[in-house]
């Protein structure tokens, strides 16, 4: 009878023992299977994540590129006075492109109603850029340049009655004048522009004025 319990005994120890070992079998496959999961998400994301920045490290570079040579259109203005007055100005182009303006500058930003002209001449001179539209360009082409203008900050968006182009895109003593709102010149422009070597005040605010 000892003889046949031992027997059974370790009959039942090797079985369950055999059940562990496939337990632990199946655990590890699971493990492996999740960890292998995980990995291949990782890096799926980071393969990703490297596709956008590098994507965006050549558009950049592109763009910068784009900024370094000359823009076909663009027009330059020289001798340009600086007087603050409290009086309306007549600039030669329109928009005006510098010159004598208010002594406070238009905050930037963008706005769908026309801003004061002596003002926003105040603000290029701070190096911002200002992307004026005809009071009647279609909302498509509106909305395209609100997209251009995003969040940047040292740009004025706004219309311009009487405005001769459809866009005119205008920076201290710089302005082109387009007729396509997505004319890619437009982005170009900014990128050369915005706070670029024809500043007179680099630096100076483009808060702390008046809304329009």
């Amino acid at each position: 009878m000892n003889k046949r319990n031992k027997l059974a005994n370790r009959d039942r120890q090797a079985r369950l023992q055999a059940i562990q070992v496939q337990q632990k079998t199946a655990e590890r496959r699971k493990n492996i299977a999740v960890y292998g999961t995980v990995l291949l998400l990782a890096a799926a994301i980071a393969a990703a994540v490297t596709f956008v920045i590098v994507d965006e490290i050549r558009q950049d570079a592109a763009l910068t590129a784009a900024a370094e040579a000359p823009i076909d259109g663009v027009q330059t203005f020289e001798d340009l006075s600086r007087n603050h007055t409290e009086t309306p100005v007549d600039y030669p182009q329109s928009p005006g492109a510098g010159g004598d303006h208010a002594p406070v500058w238009t905050n930037c930003g963008v706005y769908t109603e026309p801003i004061s002209e002596t003002r926003a001449v105040h603000t290029l001179e701070h190096g911002a850029a200002w992307i004026s539209y005809r009071a009647d360009l279609d909302p498509a082409g509106v909305e395209a340049l609100t997209e251009l203008v995003g969040e940047r900050s040292y740009v004025l968006l706004s219309p311009v009655e009487g405005q001769e182009s459809a866009v005119t895109a205008t920076a201290w003593g710089t302005q082109l004048a387009v007729e396509d709102p997505e004319d890619p010149r437009l982005e170009t422009f900014l990128a050369k522009y915005v706070q670029g070597p024809q500043t007179p005040e680099a630096g100076a605010p483009c808060t702390g004025g008046v809304d329009a």
